[in-house]
């Protein structure tokens, strides 16, 4: 079998239903952009729902991530390929015929207008930025915020967009990625010391250090703490486990999903500083599918909640694949950035990792599952 990356088409998109979107408001926590705000593809969002801050304007304290990525040398005889196909036609939803069609979103951190613009591409949203899919079905798959510069803009819009498509015959859903729980562990816990298994250790420090931005946290409401504190670990649709980390780890913290989602909620529940890092440190393990083993420690986790490919985020798929390029802005060489061109399919086929890399000149992908070609 020859696996690798694959590229999801743009396509028509489902079908457009806008009228009854129209009467939704800003909600009180969302945040106002410049009217006159268009994103760097060149799509002009003049809906209240825009980013909050103009093009060519970055927040205040905004520290952008260093790309400077390690190169994860490749090599081995169970490398992956990246291999272009044309993707079949997307099916439209049929209005009135139970659930339609299946999208997944990958790590987003932050970068709202590139969020905007791949909802478009695949008709998921209107120009306005309104729910347009009718009774199509997305998720995301966690990493809202940190690093990019407006997570807390991100997280409006995948809440609005929730509402929408709900009363539009459709859902949109998120699991919890570990800059979740690193948020909120900020949030709550600050710099009360934690025991991280290597010494002592603060939510607050391990958030600045992963890219933890001021103005999310000067913008951050209870009213996300508490969407994000609800959040599902793991889901199942259409026999595709998703998951945001590419661990094991979930199986302990139980034998099927409704377990582990009931017990990583009820760790926060408990707000206790300690067990809400171990979760932290836990999800954020990565690598578990790569390389010689990782088959079949994906068949474990199949095996225990079902389905038959798992769906990840968190590894950027250029760590994956060992293709961070040149990352220096001076260089004049447009194609200095790491090559993606949808999602990376390894582990014998049973594997599908969807982080782009955006945070690193890479490519935030949403794409229709099943995958085609």
């Amino acid at each position: 079998m020859v696996e690798g990356s694959m590229t999801q088409g743009a396509g028509q998109g489902p079908a457009v239903r806008t009228a009854t979107l129209r009467d939704f408001r800003v909600p009180p926590y969302a945040q106002a952009p410049d009217p006159a705000h268009t994103n760097a593809y060149g799509n002009n969002y003049a809906s209240p729902y825009g980013s909050a801050y103009a093009v060519d304007e970055e927040p205040e304290g905004y520290t952008p991530t260093q790309r400077d990525l390690p190169v994860i040398s490749r090599g081995g005889p169970g490398d992956t390929l990246q291999v272009a196909v044309e993707p079949a036609p997307e099916p439209k939803p049929a209005a009135g015929e139970g659930l339609g069609p299946l999208f997944v979103v990958g790590d987003v951190h932050g970068y709202l207008d590139e969020l905007y613009a791949a909802l478009a591409a695949q008709g998921l949203i209107d120009a306005e930025g309104h729910w347009a899919a009718g009774n199509a079905r997305l998720w995301f798959l966690g990493d809202f915020t940190d690093r990019g510069p407006d997570g807390i803009g991100v997280i409006d819009l995948v809440m609005r967009l929730s509402a929408e498509a709900a009363a539009a015959g459709g859902y949109c859903k998120a699991l919890m990625g570990n800059h979740e729980l690193l948020l909120i562990g900020a949030k709550r816990f600050g710099d009360t010391p934690v025991n991280s298994g290597a010494g002592t250790a603060t939510f607050q420090a391990a958030w600045l250090l992963n890219g933890g931005q001021k103005a999310d946290m000067d913008r951050l409401q209870d009213v996300h703490l508490q969407w994000m504190s609800r959040l599902d670990a793991v889901a199942l649709e259409d026999a595709h486990l998703l998951t945001h980390s590419d661990t094991t780890a979930y199986l302990g913290y139980g034998s099927t999903i409704e377990d582990v989602n009931d017990t990583v909620h009820a760790i926060l529940t408990r707000n206790d500083a300690d067990e809400c890092w171990d979760v932290f440190r836990k999800l954020t393990k990565r690598f578990a599918f790569r390389d010689e083993g990782g088959a079949q420690a994906v068949r474990e986790l199949l095996e225990a909640y079902g389905g038959e490919r798992i769906v990840h985020g968190h590894s950027p798929i250029p760590y994956l694949l060992g293709e961070v390029g040149n990352e220096s802005a001076d260089d004049g060489d447009d194609n200095s950035g790491p090559v993606v061109e949808g999602p990376h399919v390894y582990a014998d086929g049973l594997a599908i990792a969807m982080d782009g890399g955006v945070t690193m000149a890479g490519k935030l992908l949403v794409v229709q599952l099943p995958l085609h070609g």
